[in-house]
């Protein structure tokens, strides 16, 4: 059983190096019984929707991220020194561009598309349109037929 962290570096698509933690059976055992953490691999963590949201609240009111983590009960030996910082940043881009909402982990799931609802006024509007570029396509069939014929 391994006890450690192995780091690995990887390019990203901008050529700059990047860090992937591989955590071991006994960080990840520490990180799931860590009631902040809604999910987590040998790879990554799934942060809880609650989480997210108070740890956006204390760095608005001026505390640091590692701070934020440490009071969760996050070892950051274990996530790293500047993972706190990188979560709340895109926490904070996402809550900016979403609400709430954008907190809301997506990773996995198929979203499904909206089915337009089939209405006897949306049937006729759908059909007048048809009408209208079929008529244009006629007018346009006509001004050529009549070119050609010249």
């Amino acid at each position: 059983m391994s006890t450690f962290c192995i780091p690995v570096l990887l390019r990203d698509n901008q050529n700059r190096y990047m860090s992937k933690r591989i955590f071991s059976s006994v960080e990840w055992r520490e990180l799931e019984g860590n009631p902040n953490v809604a999910k987590v691999s040998t790879k990554s963590i799934t942060y809880a929707q609650k989480f997210k949201e108070q740890a956006l609240q204390q760095y608005e009111q001026g505390m640091s991220g590692a701070e934020i983590f440490k009071q969760a009960g996050f070892n950051l030996q274990v996530i790293g020194q500047k993972q706190p910082k990188y979560c709340l940043l895109r926490w904070r881009r996402q809550f900016k561009e979403n609400g709430l909402g954008g907190l809301t982990d997506t990773r996995g799931k198929i979203k499904k598309k909206r089915i337009p609802r089939n209405t006897e006024t949306d049937r006729l509007k759908w059909l007048e349109a048809e009408v209208k570029y079929l008529k244009a396509e006629n007018a346009f069939l006509a001004q050529l037929r009549a070119k050609r014929a010249e």
